[in-house]
């Protein structure tokens, strides 16, 4: 009986590894870096620059519209949706896959939307939590690109 025990105990131990091996994987998988700088998101097939700088907002959308990059042009500031797509609740501290974009920072990142309530507001994504709220456009935080994927 023991005997029995303790193979069923060993079957379901490879079985957890198993799981838990393809549930990194998957993760893994999640984006794919293009070894350019940018990192494509497999779900939205967005392409995001891997890199950041601090800007104020209104700094930031110019930026990312002249950014010549990666042998594109057609870099913008992303949607507060957009942005809400990279964020990892998963992860503590950094709510981002960290292989994926190793140098973000756990601050506030800016988006395009301006903010409904307050024209002089627009929609931010806390990285160090994963909160979105709004930020006042003078301020300056993070900003990373995006570009529509293929």
């Amino acid at each position: 009986m023991r005997k029995i025990f303790f193979v069923i105990l060993i079957v379901f131990g490879f079985i957890a590894i198993g799981c838990s091996g393809k549930f990194k994987e998957n993760a893994v998988e999640k984006f794919k870096d293009s070894g350019d700088g940018t990192v494509t998101d497999i779900t939205t097939r967005l392409i995001w620059q891997k890199s950041d700088a601090k800007r104020d907002w209104e700094a930031a959308n110019t930026y990312c519209e002249e950014l010549d990059y990666a042998n594109s042009q057609d870099w913008r500031l992303p949607s507060i949706e957009e942005l809400r797509t990279i964020v990892d609740l998963t992860k503590s501290d950094l709510t981002i896959d960290p292989i994926a974009f190793p140098e973000t920072k756990p601050s506030l990142y800016w988006s395009a939307t301006t903010f409904d309530a307050n024209y002089k507001n627009a929609m931010v994504v806390d990285f160090s939590n994963g909160d979105f709220h709004s930020d006042e456009k003078f301020f300056s935080n993070y900003v990373r690109c995006v570009r529509q994927g293929q």
